[in-house]
């Protein structure tokens, strides 16, 4: 288990973060701008000591203020990835990838040649820095922490400086390394697709407070962590696999555990395990299922719960079995419909609304997967 529950005074700014999460996968510590993710990973890392608490990963203690102890930065067994690379400029890739097992005396677990494998360096190991992409940079920089033979990965915002194209092409290299080398890892982003691409569970830091804790999926479909997440971009994440392919029309069906999303075409196979991002502002309403209607996905349920968001908005929760998704709607809508709990009603999704940036990536396939027949 990663154990952290520690405080810290930093300028004025009081950081108190208190969680527990699994030792495996990935945790994503989210939150906005200024909220003190880097201070936490700081803290985990050993670069900032806090004033008091403890950091525990499984029954390694890094960090005990009562037991006096606070282990050094190299004793910790870290890898960091930070925003930008920090690759040495007078090294090649292959200078940069070695520097990191020169420096560690931990036994070899992860080869050189598995994370140039992995990470698909093999043609730029004879390169400088200033001769890759930004998004080369970075898996470089994956991959030098990744060859200090870590028992756990900080990865501070890895593609904050990226621009959407390079993003798409290191998301799933992270993907990969974590699955590859069965390492944990805390990653910090302030970004949903990220999330909803990577994480097992999360952690939302909210001024210097923990304030939510779980699995991605409960996290995702609690109204009370909408204001966090973002109006426009809260919602649910279903689990899913791909059902079947439909090439006349460019479309694929997902199956999840209480019905079938149509989505323009996924390029992966029958039995893919993926997730699907259901923002509540792509869900509409209706208190019957319209035949004469654009929308394809129309999923029978019933009013769980309805929240209100400012003076305009309301968020309704849709139980639909094993799942809930969630509306955001006008007031208006809710009155006009005459919303309440335990009504009978149709979530509708329009396809187009679940394109590349919600759905379509291949998931690591876990143990916990739910199962679809």
């Amino acid at each position: 288990m990663i154990d952290i529950a520690i405080k810290k005074s930093i300028a004025g700014f009081e950081l108190q973060a208190e969680f527990t999460v699994p030792a495996t996968g990935v945790t994503a510590i989210f939150g906005r701008s200024g909220a003190g993710k880097t201070s936490l990973v700081n803290s985990i890392a050993g670069l900032v000591r806090p004033d008091a608490g403890h950091i525990r990963i499984d029954d390694r203690v890094f960090f005990d203020h009562e037991a006096g102890i606070n282990l050094p930065i190299e004793a910790r067994g870290v890898g960091y990835v930070f925003q930008d690379s920090r690759l040495f400029p007078h090294l090649s890739v292959r200078g940069n990838l070695t520097y990191g097992r020169r420096r560690t005396r931990r036994p070899l677990r992860i080869t050189d040649d598995a994370v140039i494998e992995v990470l698909g360096l093999a043609a730029l190991l004879a390169r400088k820095p200033h001769h890759l992409s930004g998004g080369e940079r970075q898996r470089v920089a994956l991959g030098r922490a990744l060859l200090a033979q870590p028992r756990l990965l900080l990865l501070d915002e890895p593609l904050a400086s990226l621009d959407a194209p390079r993003k798409a092409e290191v998301l799933p290299y992270i993907e990969r390394l974590v699955e590859e080398f069965k390492l944990p890892a805390l990653y910090v982003s302030h970004a949903i697709d990220e999330l909803t691409r990577l994480a097992d569970h999360v952690v939302i830091i909210n001024d210097g407070l923990t304030v939510a804790c779980g699995s991605l999926t409960e996290i995702m479909s609690k109204p009370e962590y909408a204001p966090l997440i973002g109006r426009f971009e809260a919602g649910a994440v279903l689990e899913c696999t791909v059902h079947a392919h439909d090439p006349s029309f460019q479309m694929t069906n997902l199956a999840f555990a209480d019905g079938y999303l149509q989505v323009p075409l996924i390029d992966l196979p029958p039995g893919t395990p993926i997730r699907a991002r259901l923002r509540a502002r792509d869900v509409a309403i209706s208190l019957s299922n319209p035949n004469e209607l654009s929308i394809t996905n129309r999923l029978f349920g019933t009013v769980q719960s309805m929240t209100v968001r400012e003076a305009t908005y309301v968020d309704v929760a849709i139980a639909l079995g094993h799942t809930t998704v969630r509306a955001l709607i006008t007031r208006e809508s809710a009155s006009r419909l005459k919303l309440a709990a335990g009504v009978k009603v149709w979530a509708l999704i329009k396809a187009v609304a679940l394109d590349s940036r919600a759905v379509g990536f291949n998931r690591r396939i876990r143990a916990d997967d739910i199962s679809v027949t």
